[in-house]
């Protein structure tokens, strides 16, 4: 039987999702849960790594291989009875056997959180930018939208990972305004190592005046990552959306 768990992290004090030799990570800390659950050695597979910091307000992961011998609301409590404070499991389901946490995915969307005023009670949960209110929004996203008209993504990837290719096919992109904050949306079918903090980063220059809208288009079709700007930090960064085949899903009401 396999099982989908859908949970919400904090990833402020993790070294992203996978597991890492000599750091904590979220992938790490329910294994090792379910592990004494279940009194043998259970492996999770997530939908996808965050970094170091990176946050999920909704993820999934699922497991096999045992026989679940409490209801889901028994096992969902006693795993968030045995996770940090920062790590919330929402639900838990069965799925279909053909069903993948991270290649049954069809989309994933982020947001990015520019803070407009320092806030102590956010400093890990935002980007805190202090020169925000000079930022130009309508360059921001005009810049962005070109990201909807392009599939190679070379210039904000990652270098030397194991990525086959660096094709993604961006559906949305949008920057919506409160007088707190600034959030950046993308949504893709597949996103590369730090593409999104590096795209924000890159808009931010655009906002900023340093690059011209004729600048980011250039970066993108150089397909270079040093002609793109720096990457924004990790703390802004949400990943918040997993959209899955309604007919892999199959899930039970918990």
């Amino acid at each position: 039987m396999r099982y989908l768990i859908k949970l919400a992290y904090d990833g402020s004090e993790f070294h992203g999702w996978q597991i890492q030799p000599n750091a904590i990570s979220v992938q790490e800390s329910i294994e090792s849960c379910l592990s004494k659950i279940f009194s043998e050695k259970i492996n999770v597979v997530g939908c996808g790594r965050t970094d170091t910091g990176v946050h999920a307000s909704d993820f999934y992961a699922h497991f096999d291989g045992v026989e679940v011998k409490y209801d889901s609301h028994q096992l969902v409590y006693k795993l968030n009875k045995m996770l940090p404070n920062s790590i919330s499991i929402k639900a838990l389901y069965p799925v279909h056997e053909d069903f993948h946490a991270r290649f049954s995915a069809t989309s994933r969307k982020y947001h990015y959180h520019i803070s407009k005023h320092k806030n102590p009670f956010k400093v890990n949960q935002v980007w805190f930018y202090n020169n925000s209110q000079q930022l130009d929004i309508s360059k921001m996203k005009e810049a962005g939208a070109m990201l909807l008209d392009h599939d190679d993504f070379t210039s904000f990837a990652k270098l030397h990972t194991d990525a086959k290719t660096n094709i993604c096919d961006v559906m949305e992109f949008n920057i919506t305004e409160t007088t707190d904050e600034i959030v950046l949306d993308i949504k893709a079918n597949r996103f590369l190592r730090n593409m999104v903090r590096a795209v924000v980063g890159t808009i931010v220059e655009v906002g900023t005046g340093k690059l011209s809208i004729e600048d980011f288009k250039e970066i993108i079709r150089l397909k270079d990552r040093k002609a793109a700007a720096f990457s924004a930090p990790a703390s802004g960064l949400f990943l918040s959306e997993i959209e899955y085949p309604v007919e892999l899903l199959k899930a039970l009401t918990v």
